[in-house]
This record gives structure tokens, C-alpha cells and sequence, in this order.
């Protein structure tokens, strides 16, 4: 411990000290922040310490407190992130479907009879197309595949009016 400064108080001369111990006011102060006063002609000597720079336990509560938000935002957004792409399963599959089925209407044409559903993966797609004639002779083919368990797909396609080939 090194000292810092000796001052004398607001007014008072250099620190003067008589036989019998008494002195001027002051304070002193050293380099790791412990300060010692005199209140003057009285002896009487106060020491303060300085503050510690550790934590408190209320801002260690309130840094817990915002971990502990971010830690559950954080959580939350990997859960989203997991529903969705575990849904993103079905519905490429309904995709797959949805294409598989118009391939095979551009090749048997679009009256063709095919089955209502099909298996993809284990999963059970129901398929379901309507079809209607449009103004340049061509066939405007819609379908659905929807699964009972997630989301499905829609897919127009325009084949020409007839048979495959």
C-alpha cells in the first residue's frame, strides 16, 4: 500500500500536529482506494474503504435474470425451428406426390383412371384432381395431396386434350 496524497481539508493550513496527538483536518489516500480522515482538533481519526468492485448480489440476481431470458429465447426458437422442419417432411413428400401424379397424367392423359391415394415413406396421401378445358385447347389439371397428418400440396399442370403419347 503506497501513498496516493495527503491534503489538507477545505481551510484549514498544513496539517500541523501538537504533543498531545491532536492535529490539523485532513485525509489521506492510498493507492487501493483506503482513505483515513481527521476531523480536526478532536484526534479522532475515521477510515473509509472504498467500495468493493466485485458484484453485488443484486446485480448478480439481474444478470441471472437476463441469462436466464436469453437461455429461454433460445430454447424456444430451436423448438419452433425443430416443429418446422419436422413439418417440412410431409409436405415435401405431398410434393413428390403431387408430381409423380402429373407426370403420369402427361403420359396416360389427363382422363386416365388412377388410384385416390398413394403411399410415400409410410405416409398415405389422398389425391384429388379436377381438370377443366381452357381457351387454347389444352387441359388445366389441378391436384391436391393432403396427408392426415401434415401439410399438403397443390400442383396445375396443362396437358393436352386427349391422350398421353
Amino acid at each position: 500500500m503506497s501513498l496516493r496524497s495527503i491534503r489538507p481539508q477545505t481551510g484549514a493550513p498544513d496539517i500541523i500536529m501538537l504533543a498531545n496527538g491532536q492535529t490539523t483536518p485532513f485525509a489521506i489516500t492510498f493507492d487501493d482506494g483506503v482513505s483515513c480522515q481527521s476531523d480536526g482538533w478532536t484526534g479522532a481519526v475515521m477510515h473509509k474503504m472504498r467500495r468493493d468492485t466485485g458484484l453485488t448480489l443484486l446485480e448478480l440476481a439481474i444478470a441471472v435474470l437476463v441469462l436466464s431470458i436469453g437461455a429461454l429465447a433460445a430454447v424456444r426458437a430451436s423448438d419452433q425451428a425443430r416443429v418446422s422442419i419436422g413439418g417440412a417432411q410431409d409436405r415435401v413428400l405431398a410434393q413428390v406426390a403431387v408430381r409423380n401424379r402429373a407426370e403420369e397424367l402427361h403420359l396416360l392423359g389427363h382422363a386416365a383412371v388412377l388410384p385416390d391415394f398413394i403411399t410415400l415413406n409410410g405416409t398415405r396421401f389422398d389425391l384429388r384432381r379436377t381438370s377443366k378445358a381452357t381457351a387454347s385447347g389444352l387441359r388445366e389439371v389441378t391436384i391436391i395431396a393432403q396427408s392426415g397428418r401434415g401439410p399438403g400440396a397443390a400442383l396445375v399442370v396443362y396437358l393436352p386434350d386427349g391422350t398421353g403419347g
